[in-house]
């Protein structure tokens, strides 16, 4: 296994860590696959297999999208959506993306800044 999805795993390792309401710490590769992380171990899922794999390529082609626009607004920090059931966080690192998904009455603002602080130090 290589070094870079060793420590892809550790980070969502710690990000599950944080609080019990973080469903879901995984890296999506630019072509929409699951490479570290996943379910926090006992939660299931909310959706099927392949919704997931849907929700995975669908999410690292808004991601690819969005750095269209890097040079004129900025590169993005992390994206949001608020759902009835659920909060869904994407974080770019590296070329992938970091995919968190929490209960939908999770404090995101207090996890976000413990996000960055464990991907600055990974």
């Amino acid at each position: 296994m290589s070094n870079e999805i060793m420590n892809y795993l550790n980070i969502c390792k710690k990000i599950q860590e944080l609080d019990s309401k973080i469903r879901f710490a995984g890296v999506i590769n630019e072509r929409g696959r699951l490479v570290a992380g996943g379910m926090r171990e006992g939660i299931s899922s909310l959706e099927q297999q392949r919704d997931s794999e849907m929700i995975f390529m669908e999410l690292a082609l808004r991601v690819k999208m969005r750095r269209e626009f890097d040079k004129q607004l900025g590169k993005v920090n992390f994206a949001m959506a608020h759902r009835k059931f659920v909060i869904d966080m994407s974080f770019p690192i590296n070329e992938d993306i970091l995919y968190v998904a929490t209960e939908a009455d999770a404090n995101y603002s207090g996890l976000i800044p413990k996000i960055f602080k464990i991907l600055k130090e990974n």
